[in-house]
Parts: structure tokens; C-alpha cells; sequence
């Protein structure tokens, strides 16, 4: 069997640090050989171990990781980088290109997020040999990119998903059904629906509370702080 692709999880953020190597290591075929929360501590960690692959956050204390990653280039260092991160701003994701960064993952996600993005580069690592023609080079490069996004189901909006996740992100002791219905702009049954999706995507999870009276209400409760899906400004 071939060695696992080694990573080092660079993220400022301790739990979401530890979330992320956890993540890595349940992937098949990858080990996070450590997880730390500067670029300093990640200059030591490249200095005295093997690194194939960085899950790089942009915006670290003591500088940036775009910055890194150019040094990275700079200096002949091997390893891809992985960005993670909240920045939105496409002139960001356009500079991350041009440094070679290999993929782009924006938080706030789940564990299925980054085993996709894991293992598309798992697939893009193995390409070896030399092309015959044009195809294989465009399956090469393929393997990189991400589907094409998930079609939600019948009847759901992707703005008004987006709402709903935004709303129960934002309650920490959760919402039901109707709270995110009142709060949304939309009907109870439609909110329900949104948040199944939420569950059923791995994003949320639910649970029943007993009132005094009458069946038990689903109570709806974002997983994100557990998953380490931690956005930053």
C-alpha cells in the first residue's frame, strides 16, 4: 500500500483545529501528522517533518496564508495547499490560483465537504506517467474540480436554505420548526423541510422537548461548532 499523504492543519482556532485533523484522519489514505494555530508554529513543523499537504487558513495571527503559501512556492517547498477558510471575495480565490493552491473550501462546512475535496486530490496525487493526448490531461485536471453543486431537492430554494442555516446558526439553543418559520418569512412546513435537509446533510441535528402538555416539539440545532465549521470575519 501506498503512504499516506501526510497533513498539517494550519488554523487559528483550537477547536476547529482539532476538528479539522480529525476530519483528515478519517479520511482512507490521509494522516494529520499535526495541528497548529500559526505560521510560525507551521514553519517548525515543515522544517523538521515531511508535509505533502496543508489545510491552510488565510487569516492567521501572526500573518498572512496566502503570503505563506507564496513563500512556500518561493522556497521550492513540495507540499499542495488546501485553503480553508471564510473569505468570500473572488479576487482571494483568483490569487490562490495563480499560488497553485489545489482546492478552495469555505467555511462554514461539513466532514462530506472536505472528503470530497480530500479525495478528488487523492485522485489528481496518483495521475502518473505521461499523457497520450489532450483527455488525459483534462481527466488529470479534472479530478481537482468539484461537482457540480447537489440539486436540492423539489420545492427548495438554495437563498432560502441559505437563510434558515444562517437563522440556526445564529440560535444556540436551537429552533423549532415554527421559530424558523416566524423568523424566515415562510411557512412552518416549508421551514421543516429546510431543516430536514439541514439534518440530512450532516449540518444539523434534531432532537425532541417535552412541553407540559401535547406531543413533543422538534427542537432544530446547528452542528457546525461541533464539526470545527468556524467562520471568521
Amino acid at each position: 500500500m501506498s503512504a499516506p499523504v501526510r497533513v498539517l492543519v494550519v488554523e487559528d482556532d483550537p477547536v476547529a483545529a482539532d476538528a479539522h485533523a480529525l476530519y483528515v484522519g478519517r479520511v482512507p489514505g490521509f494522516t494529520a501528522v499535526a495541528a497548529v494555530h500559526t505560521l510560525a508554529e507551521a514553519t517548525r513543523v515543515l522544517e523538521r517533518t515531511r508535509v505533502d499537504l496543508l489545510l491552510l487558513d488565510l487569516t492567521l495571527p501572526d500573518g498572512s496564508g496566502l503570503r505563506f503559501a507564496r513563500g512556500l512556492r518561493a522556497a521550492g517547498h513540495p507540499a499542495d495547499v488546501i485553503a480553508v477558510t471564510s473569505a468570500r471575495d473572488l479576487a482571494v480565490v483568483r490569487e490562490s490560483v495563480s499560488l497553485g493552491v489545489v482546492q478552495y473550501v469555505l467555511k462554514p462546512f461539513a466532514f462530506p465537504t472536505l472528503r470530497d475535496r480530500l479525495l478528488r486530490y487523492a485522485e489528481f496525487r496518483a495521475s502518473a506517467g505521461e499523457a497520450v493526448g489532450q483527455d488525459d490531461v483534462d481527466r488529470a485536471l479534472a479530478a481537482l474540480r468539484a461537482p457540480a453543486s447537489a440539486q436540492l431537492p423539489k420545492g427548495l430554494s438554495a437563498p432560502t436554505l441559505d437563510r434558515v442555516a444562517a437563522l440556526l446558526r445564529t440560535a444556540p439553543e436551537g429552533l423549532t420548526a415554527a421559530g424558523a418559520a416566524g423568523a424566515a418569512g415562510i411557512s412552518r412546513i416549508t421551514a421543516r423541510r429546510y431543516l430536514e435537509h439541514l439534518v440530512d446533510t450532516g449540518r444539523a441535528d434534531r432532537s425532541p422537548r417535552y412541553g407540559q402538555v401535547g406531543r413533543p416539539e422538534l427542537h432544530y440545532r446547528w452542528l457546525a461548532a461541533e464539526a470545527g465549521s468556524v467562520s471568521k470575519v
